[in-house]
């Protein structure tokens, strides 16, 4: 069941068109996020639909209402935001009740709430505090439970993990995501972080310019990208590319040759120029394995795996190999690349072949 739709919206400041026309539909329950550089329009398409920035054309719909052009408080709608923006003087439990309190709703009706609420953040034994008084992610945790006492259609999230250190965020993201399913609700996520978007959502929105390039689950993400700027911008690390060319089911960089891997053999075995792709944890040992020789220049040992940084014929390479893998700075190493795993583009318009 489509539960938000975007039909046609855009945006536009002036003559400044932000967000082309841009469709996409959202079903019940699911856990979207948006992502894509800064200045992609996921924020500008998020506020859209929060109803805090108009739409200059198209439509927006709620459980098929359109809210296209009502009020934020008329699309029952929750918002959580990158600063929290809670109210300094007021105690974790006013904070988190004090939409309830405006609306009129009975005290006894809004301590229950809260006191749900703050069980399942985890917040039970800081109701009295004030913000100045917590953590960055206990913080977070008052922004999501104010949004959860609303009980809304939709929660919005606008980048509300990048203000916390590395190990909050993996922790946040998790209670998030466990918050979401238990309620069933419909979440929509605005992120930067790509590791964000892949582990937290059901579905990603690659955008890029205000233009949407990709809605897959994660892993058709990561081993189906539909063109060169999907794969360069999901995984981590990013995706090695490398000017080459195809002929007769032999892939030659510069002087070094690898054969194709069967099913790009049969499909491609005599395209011509091309962009190969591979990541670097695909630069392993397989049964379609070949090799490439490149020169080291700079070795990052990461415990579990070791990062190899260098240079073949003028084009950066970054493989992740076995940290017991012997190489030297400013040597040259041979590195087995898994061609089953490998991605191929057109030069010119940057698709998937």
């Amino acid at each position: 069941m489509e539960h938000i739709e975007f039909r046609k919206i855009s945006k536009s400041y002036g003559a400044v068109e932000v967000v082309p026309p841009l469709d996409l539909s959202i079903h019940q329950g699911e856990f979207i996020v948006l992502v894509g550089p800064s200045g992609c329009g996921k924020t500008t398409t998020l506020r859209m639909l929060a109803g805090l920035e108009e739409t200059t054309s198209g439509q927006i719909l709620i459980d098929g209402n359109d809210v296209t052009n009502k009020r934020p408080g008329e699309r029952n709608c929750a918002m959580v935001f990158q600063n929290y923006a809670l109210y300094p003087h007021m105690s974790v439990r006013e904070n988190i009740g004090y939409a309830m309190k405006v609306h009129g709703t009975p005290k006894d009706e809004i301590d229950k709430h809260v006191d749900e609420a703050a069980e399942l953040l985890g917040l039970s034994d800081y109701l009295e505090r004030k913000p100045r008084n917590l953590s960055g992610g206990q913080r977070q945790r008052v922004a999501i439970g104010r949004a959860f006492v609303r009980q809304p259609q939709v929660f919005l999230f606008d980048e509300p993990l990048s203000n916390l250190d590395a190990k909050l965020r993996v922790e946040m993201r998790s209670e998030i995501k466990l918050l979401q399913r238990r309620l069933n609700t419909t979440a929509v996520y605005v992120t930067h972080d790509q590791v964000e978007a892949m582990t937290m959502a059901d579905r990603v929105v690659v955008m890029r310019s205000g233009v949407i390039e990709q809605v897959d689950a994660p892993i058709t993400l990561y081993e189906r990208p539909v063109n060169r700027f999907v794969a360069s911008f999901i995984g981590s690390p990013s995706m090695n590319f490398f000017d080459a060319r195809i002929e007769a089911g032999v892939l030659m960089i510069g002087d070094q040759r690898m054969q194709l891997a069967a099913k790009d053999a049969d499909r491609i075995g005599d395209y011509g120029n091309v962009v190969f792709g591979i990541r670097p944890e695909h630069c392993r040992e397989a049964e379609t394995a070949s090799h490439l020789t490149f020169d080291v220049e700079v070795i990052e040992p990461l415990g579990s795996n070791t990062l190899l940084l260098g240079k073949i014929g003028g084009q950066k390479i970054m493989t992740q190999v076995d940290p017991r893998f012997i190489a030297e700075a400013g040597a040259l190493a041979t590195v087995p690349i898994d061609m089953q795993a490998a991605h191929f583009f057109n030069p010119t318009t940057e698709e998937r072949i």
